[in-house]
């Protein structure tokens, strides 16, 4: 198990500060370091639909509506981690609409059908799974309303039913979704609605990301997966050792780069700022954003909203 400073340590106890994220909490881009910038952007751009929003140099960032969801790192010198290390296991775009998510199912399927990894209804959303072509997890989603989530004494249910991606398109998708995949172009607004990472055991992952971070816990699998989220979302994040097993700190690598995640205020960063301080969690702080490491070296930096 990976260690945490001070978390046997009796005086390690809640802060007297909120010990939990701002209701309103949101994920904010994924960055990814990549070793082919122009193939990495074609995917994000031409096959899952992003707009690119800028790029400059060794950077470029991609998402919709002028919102940042995937930004890509040129770092040519850097190699592949291994498959068992930790770091991201995916990167969830979120879209607005069944229709735009056929679109953006379609454009995928048609443009990279060797990356299609699989399928499900999870009964609070439908989901599709790629890998992008330096091998870092894609889910293309769409959330059903909130009112049709299931919970028990605080425990979002979750399934994983198959979910035929061809009878979805026939169902879902139109004329103008069919001519804007052709395009590479999509649909509606998208963005990152959860991030995914592999990290090297749970209880190390909920003492961070539960207790000291400060989000709720919706669902666990045993020593498996943890989910969890802010503001009674299905799951803002979510970790699993399902490959990564045991892992240790990862060194520089390519694929994440960081993780972001938007809180409303200064204030919520500040609160934020103080718990991490009180145990002892080691921070980058400007006065708009708060960055740190996991206990995994994934790097998280935190924001508030724009």
């Amino acid at each position: 198990m990976t260690s945490i400073p001070g978390s046997d340590d009796p005086a390690a106890s809640t802060p007297a500060v909120p010990d939990r994220l701002a209701a309103d909490t949101a994920m904010g881009a994924v960055t990814l370091r990549v070793a082919d910038l122009d193939a990495m952007i074609r995917y994000y751009r031409d096959a899952v639909t992003l707009d690119l929003i800028s790029h400059d140099g060794p950077v470029a960032v991609l998402g919709r509506r002028g919102r940042p969801a995937v930004i890509l790192q040129h770092a040519p010198e850097l190699r592949h981690a291994s498959p068992r290390s930790a770091g991201l296991f995916h990167t969830a775009i979120l879209f607005d609409t069944r229709e735009a998510l056929a679109t953006a199912l379609l454009s995928v399927a048609s443009k990279h059908p060797g990356s299609f990894t699989g399928s499900a209804d999870h009964l609070v959303s439908e989901a599709f799974y790629f890998d992008d072509p330096e091998g870092n997890g894609v889910e293309l989603y769409f959330d059903r309303e909130r009112s049709a989530w299931s919970w028990t004494h605080g425990t979002i249910e979750m399934a994983t039913v198959f979910l035929d991606p061809n009878g979805y398109l026939r169902e879902h998708l139109s004329e103008r979704g069919s001519a804007a995949a052709a395009a590479g172009t999509g649909l509606g607004d998208a963005g990152v609605g959860h991030v995914h990472l592999s990290v090297g055991d749970i209880a190390s992952a909920r003492e961070f990301y539960v207790r000291r971070l400060g989000f709720d816990e919706t669902a666990t699998y045993g020593d498996q997966a943890l989910f969890v989220s802010a503001g009674g979302y299905h799951h803002h994040m979510a970790m699993n050792t399902w490959q990564s097993r045991g892992a240790g700190r990862r060194r520089l690598a390519l694929g994440l780069g960081k993780v972001e995640i938007v809180v409303p205020s200064g204030d919520d960063l500040g609160e934020l700022g103080e718990r991490m301080a009180h145990y002892d969690v080691p921070t980058r702080h400007d006065g708009r954003t708060l960055a740190f490491d996991d206990p995994w070296a994934n790097a998280v930096e935190v924001r508030t909203a724009r």
